[in-house]
């Protein structure tokens, strides 16, 4: 058995074991899968660092958040396939209690899938039967959503030896037994000066587990910290922005960021957490983060002076025994848009100009793809996968070279793209080695944005923009028909060699979900449209489809148990509608979130469900003065916009869709809590009565103007 281990261990990424593998007689791995079948105990089970190094040549489970340490979410299983994949059903589902966003990808180790839902409530089933085997709700104070940007959601768990790691909302990374669910240790990992949250999933290498955290809409100093995974011990922890130079610099890093701030930033806390992802390489012995936005966005509120504000939007390498700094490569200098390059990386070696390469790419917000040496941060090439107003392309560095209408100042507001959601945003992305093409969904945007000369710091407080989006004085009629008319979403398939897109599916509307390649030739996505959908990898023709009655935002995965294959995704947008018609309520429906199980041949059905009826759902009727409105706008952006978005159509709930019972407790659910058990924060102590009214008639006005809009159409 401790041959079959070793052997099953073994990569083949590595070119020297491939030569040992093809050695290898069929009569011998014929002799050695006869005594693993033989033999079973639970050290099989334990998940360590050469198991997830040979996690290509054991396909079977999905053992980290992207399947292996390179972060590629690619699938070697091929039972499933371009040519059968029409025969997809159902094989088993569950019910997630929650109607705001899932985007967690589960993980699945020895026919156990564990899977993650808002509230960080974990869950333990039997892979191919569903069976619930084990819950664990870690109980988080629903009072934690009032500081969450983006919903309190989670996008994932890590696991080690007979360990599960859970890094909840309100901050803490709890162990758990991988069988029993039973909690070993937890740990505080934030720090109480600035209020942090965690919506990343950790990752766990050589018995260390690695954490960032969010927050930097509020004002908080970024940070990424190693616990050790047997006993929850803090090893190192490494700031992103440097703090009061007063105080000392905890290491030559930080010294160096200070050169490239001005001004009392650290009053401010300055922003660049690390709120998702993190990539480590074993051979290189690297760590890989991915660091946030600047606090406030408006650089002359944070930085008046300039500079490029290091390591803000950033790519960081940190030495993983130590956490000590190796290199870093900033995407976005001097950052003021929400540029962050927390966004998706993957590591791949690849040919390059008749040169071989280890790099590590990324599509960040900003809408350039990256390809950078992962050895020293060389930056290799880069090109922009959807358009962008703020920066003409790239020099031979790697820097932006930015356009007269990229900083936003005093003046006249700006029309920019892409918008703070950037061009694609923490949405999984794949990387398949037999096609060499990046599968990733795409965005493209115009936000428009200006100073806000009104700007008040709000330290600690959601949001802390020094930025306006929305009200009179942005809003003008031919920055939102020129959004309008320009506004679409993708998914691409892309050349991260020759930089260029190879082929691409249009969506109907923006927002579609994360993605998974296998080497079936296939592509899995959730679409929009709330189906499921399989696209060839070599073309993009669409292979298969099916109605999940919710949007499936999160990254699916595959697995296989007992010789059968099979493919998990989360459902759940956030709000718990799907869309349809605004005028007329077709389609319109009270979509359940859950996690689908699909394999060929499955027979298994959802319950069904119908269509909301005018009753329910109907147009509201603004009964304010323009004045009101305009008020209305401007509190919605300081309270509401980080959730709901810029424009009310926010992935946490789309406010065009507010039934006409929400829209009767609108004051009770925004100053007394009445709904603050779902995620919806109480601001009963910042709001008054008029102000909230003010807000609900300013999200009447928006809906009443966008239905309108699609009746004219």
């Amino acid at each position: 058995m401790a041959l079959f281990n070793l052997l099953r261990r073994v990569t083949l990424n590595s070119p020297s074991m491939t030569r040992v593998g093809a050695g290898l007689t069929g009569a011998l791995l014929a002799c050695l899968m006869a005594l693993a079948s033989c033999s079973g105990s639970l050290d099989d089970s334990l998940i360590d660092r050469e198991s997830l190094i040979a996690a290509t040549a054991n396909p079977e489970d999905w053992a980290g958040p992207g399947r292996t340490y390179d972060e590629s979410r690619f699938s070697p299983l091929t039972q499933i396939n371009a040519e059968n994949a029409d025969q997809l059903g159902i094989a088993w589902y569950a019910d997630i209690d929650t109607d705001r966003g899932v985007e967690a990808s589960p993980l699945i180790i020895d026919g156990t899938l564990y899977n993650t839902e808002p509230w960080n409530v974990t869950k333990a089933y039997n892979a191919v039967s569903g069976e619930l085997l084990w819950s664990f709700d870690p109980e988080v104070p629903r009072e934690t959503a009032r500081i969450a940007c983006c919903d309190i959601v989670t996008r994932g768990l890590a696991a080690w030896q007979d360990k599960l790691y859970s890094a909840t909302l309100d901050g803490r990374l709890i162990a758990l037994d991988r069988a029993t669910g039973q909690r070993l240790w937890s740990v505080d990992t934030t720090e109480p000066e600035w209020p942090y949250t965690i919506t990343g999933a950790p990752r766990v290498f050589d018995g260390k587990v690695l954490i960032g955290n969010g927050g930097a809409d509020a004002g908080a100093r970024g940070y990424v910290t190693a616990y050790d995974a047997e006993s929850g011990e803090q090893l190192w922890r490494f700031y992103t922005v440097p703090g009061n130079p007063e105080d000392g610099f905890e290491n030559e890093a930080m010294r160096l960021a200070a050169s490239t701030w001005t001004g009392e930033y650290w009053k401010l806390g300055a922003g660049g957490t690390v709120w998702d992802s993190i990539v480590y390489d074993p051979e290189l012995k690297l760590i890989y983060i991915g660091v946030g936005n600047g606090s406030p966005w408006s650089q002359q509120e944070r930085s008046p002076q300039g500079g490029d504000n290091l390591y803000l939007s950033s790519i960081v390498a940190l030495h993983a025994e130590t956490g000590e700094y190796a290199w870093h490569f900033q995407t976005t200098p001097a950052e003021e848009w929400d540029y962050t390059a927390t966004q998706p990386m993957i590591l791949a070696d690849l040919e390059i100009g008749g040169r071989a390469r280890q790099v590590i790419m990324q599509a960040p917000k900003n809408g350039f793809f990256y390809v950078l040496d992962r050895a020293t941060g060389e930056f290799i090439s880069g090109e922009p996968y959807v358009p962008v107003t703020w920066a003409s392309g790239l020099n031979e560095n790697g820097r932006p070279v930015e356009t007269g209408t990229a900083r936003y100042g005093d003046g006249a507001p700006l029309l920019v793209s892409p918008t703070a959601g950037g061009g694609h945003n923490w949405h999984p992305m794949s990387y398949s080695p037999l096609t060499g093409l990046v599968y990733f969904p795409v965005t493209r945007g115009f936000m428009p944005i200006m100073h806000d000369a009104d700007f008040t710091p709000r330290v600690g407080k959601l949001p802390n923009y020094g930025a306006r989006f929305r009200g009179s004085d942005v809003e003008t009629p031919e920055f939102e028909a020129t959004a309008r008319a320009n506004n679409s979403a993708w998914l691409t398939a892309w050349d991260p060699v020759r930089q260029q897109e190879v082929w691409r599916v249009p969506y109907s509307l923006y927002g579609s979900g994360g993605v998974l390649s296998t080497a079936g030739n296939l592509v899995f996505q959730g679409t929009i449209d709330s189906t499921f959908a399989a696209y060839r990898a070599d073309n993009g023709q669409k292979v298969w489809e099916m109605p999940v009655q919710q949007v499936p935002m999160a990254g699916p995965v595959s697995f296989m148990v007992d010789g059968t294959q099979y493919v998990a995704v989360n459902t759940g947008w956030g709000g718990g509608l799907t869309h349809g018609s605004f005028t007329d309520f077709s389609g319109l429906t009270l979509g359940k979130n859950r996690l689908i199980v699909f394999k060929l041949g499955g027979t298994a059905s959802l319950p069904p469900y119908t269509p909301l009826s005018e009753s329910v759902l109907s147009k509201p009727t603004l009964s304010a003065s323009l004045e009101t409105v305009e008020r209305g706008a401007a509190l919605y952006q300081t309270t509401c916009s980080s959730c709901h978005g810029e424009d009310v159509r926010g992935g946490v709930k789309d406010l065009r869709y507010l039934s006409t019972q929400t829209h009767s407790e609108f004051l009770s659910i925004v100053r007394e809590g009445a709904r603050q058990e779902k995620g919806m924060p109480n601001f009963g102590d910042t709001l008054s009565k008029s102000e909230a009214e003010a807000i609900h008639q300013y999200i009447i006005s928006r809906t009443i103007r966008d239905w309108a809009e699609v009746s004219s159409n």
